[in-house]
């Protein structure tokens, strides 16, 4: 009879803890139902990252793709005269982006990725910003980086565009599925 009930309160235990984690993956994912996740990627390491936070929000996945695409000759941080150089050199810089459709005006919450480029967002992260309408809308930047830290590249954007309501930006370098759920639950349900 003991045999029976501890199986049964095993089976109990089993079904709330399921329960409860799919409830707190949908908190998650329902937080804001009009989420858009862009994200700049040169290599493809934003861009995975990108993709799980598009897929723990339920999110609208957008490239930030630059009309002309970056060559591995472009973005050899070695060369002065490397494309990446040369923009990350001049302030004004504002690469072209290629032309999308995408129409962000019935997104509440935005995510802004990209990879840490001298410490600070790519300048086609400013050309993004300064293409499309922020105001009114949440914007939280995350970032990868070979060895850099997110900080200077957020306090810069909220310097650059200090009438957006943005969140505390987060590096994602090699971040677990659930860490990143926790840090989304963290920032969207504040």
């Amino acid at each position: 009879m003991n045999k029976i009930l501890l199986s049964i309160a095993a089976v109990l235990v089993i079904c709330f803890t399921a329960c409860a984690q799919k409830k707190d993956k949908q908190n998650v994912s329902n937080a804001s139902s009009k989420m858009l996740v862009a994200y700049f990627s040169a290599t493809g390491t934003t861009a995975q990252v990108a993709r799980n936070i598009a897929d723990i929000t339920g999110g609208e996945l957008f490239e930030i793709a630059p009309q002309h695409p970056y060559t591995e000759a472009d973005l050899d941080w070695n060369d002065r005269q490397s494309r990446s150089s040369v923009e990350m050199n001049d302030v004004k810089s504002r690469p072209a982006l290629k032309v999308t459709k995408t129409d962000i005006a019935g997104y509440d919450v935005v995510f802004i990725g990209y990879p840490i480029w001298w410490n600070l967002a790519p300048r086609i992260i400013n050309t993004f910003i300064e293409s499309r309408d922020l105001r009114g809308k949440t914007v939280i930047p995350f970032a990868t980086s070979g060895g850099s830290d997110i900080s200077n590249s957020v306090s810069e954007l909220k310097k650059a565009y200090p009438d957006l309501n943005w969140k505390e930006g987060k590096l994602l370098n090699k971040v677990g599925n659930s860490a990143l759920q926790n840090w989304i639950h963290g920032i969207t349900n504040h």
